[in-house]
């Protein structure tokens, strides 16, 4: 729902979330991942708040986490499907600013190629200010050592060229839009509990994907479709929040819809956004949607649920999502599920979906 893995970057700060230390980022007190501890010093979304692009494809260094996350469901010639991620998270130690080794700027990136019989993972971590990562908004471009995704266009993100390797595989890809970009919540204001903690929130959920994917076994040309979420803010989330469940789905309509899952013992809160093939959009309020659970899959004694119903009345939206490959575990320093799934039912098509806190 995109509050999403920047909690892992969190994980890694030596004075974790504010006051809260690495013994207690994580603890439901705090919301997952400590993601609800309080946010002192750094600015909070505000509802009514215009966005501004494209300075808004950069960074907001008044706000404590931050990132850029793409991925794509893609296919080559003979049909084999695969899925990948590249994310770039930022993330503030303190609300105050600094040059150099006195950045309080960390960045982390995650890239993955996920097939029916492999997932593969890699990750990188750097300091802000000396030159390591960063993200410039115009023309947009945003880095950690050679991972890249940059604008090919001048002005905004509407085409990308994206790139990253780890030791087992490689892609680059060119990502063309063909439809706006989307806000989610109120104009951008998503809210993610009954209390009001929020994020800005907006997609790209419409590139065309062409390119290249690097296995062991050699090159691999694919297309597909990408989705990139741009998501920020400092406090997202709820203390008694513990994870969250979300799904970005791309149907043979040419309708798309995001949609999320935190959970709470005092109760769940759902939000998502319906987007018409024109890339209009409409805000999904809380309880509207469910997500239940069908079947799990084992991963190192974890029961992850990998099949989901998904259920949306006033869109007549009742489909089944199945992980193409169940075990795609992100084996990072903050360990995540995240893949691609297929969608069957009253809709069809494709779709990501991620899982945190299992």
């Amino acid at each position: 729902m995109n509050v999403r893995t920047a909690a892992l970057l969190l994980c890694l700060l030596p004075v974790g979330l504010g006051a809260q230390g690495l013994d207690t980022v994580g603890s439901a007190e705090k919301g997952f991942a400590g993601l609800g501890a309080d946010a002192e010093g750094f600015s909070l979304p505000q509802p009514g708040t215009t966005f501004d692009f494209p300075a808004d494809h950069g960074p907001h260094s008044t706000f404590r986490i931050e990132w850029w996350y793409l991925t794509a469901t893609l296919e080559d010639a003979e049909g084999t499907e695969y899925g990948v991620q590249w994310t770039l998270f930022r993330s503030a130690m303190r609300p105050e600013r600094g040059e150099g080794w006195d950045t309080p700027q960390i960045w982390m990136g995650h890239a993955a190629l996920t097939s029916a019989d492999s997932h593969y993972v890699a990750e990188r971590l750097a300091r802000g200010g000396i030159g390591q990562a960063g993200v410039t908004a115009t023309p947009f471009s945003a880095h950690i050592d050679d991972w890249q995704m940059t604008a090919i266009s001048p002005d905004g993100i509407d085409d990308l060229s994206l790139t990253a390797r780890g030791s087992d595989f490689a892609y680059d890809l060119t990502l063309n839009a063909d439809t706006p970009l989307v806000l989610h919540g109120e104009d951008g204001y998503s809210v993610k509990s009954r209390e009001g903690t929020a994020s800005y929130y907006y997609s790209q959920p419409s590139y065309v994907v062409t390119g290249t994917l690097t296995t062991p076994d050699g090159p691999v040309e694919v297309t597909g479709n990408g989705w990139l979420d741009r998501e920020w803010s400092s406090q997202p989330l709820s203390a008694g929040q513990s994870g969250w469940d979300w799904l970005s789905l791309s149907f043979d309509s040419g309708a798309r819809m995001m949609g999320f899952r935190l959970r709470d013992e005092a109760g769940d809160f759902t939000s998502a956004t319906w987007i018409a093939p024109d890339g209009s959009a409409q805000p999904i309020p809380d309880g509207a949607l469910t997500l239940t659970p069908q079947t799990s899959t084992d991963i190192d004694g974890r029961q992850v649920p990998t099949t989901w119903r998904v259920e949306l009345p006033e869109r007549d939206l009742d489909v089944t999502i199945d992980a193409l490959n169940p075990q795609a575990w992100m084996a990072t320093r903050f360990a995540y599920w995240e893949g691609p799934v297929s969608i069957a039912g009253s809709h069809q098509g494709r779709g990501y979906l991620e899982m945190t806190g299992y």
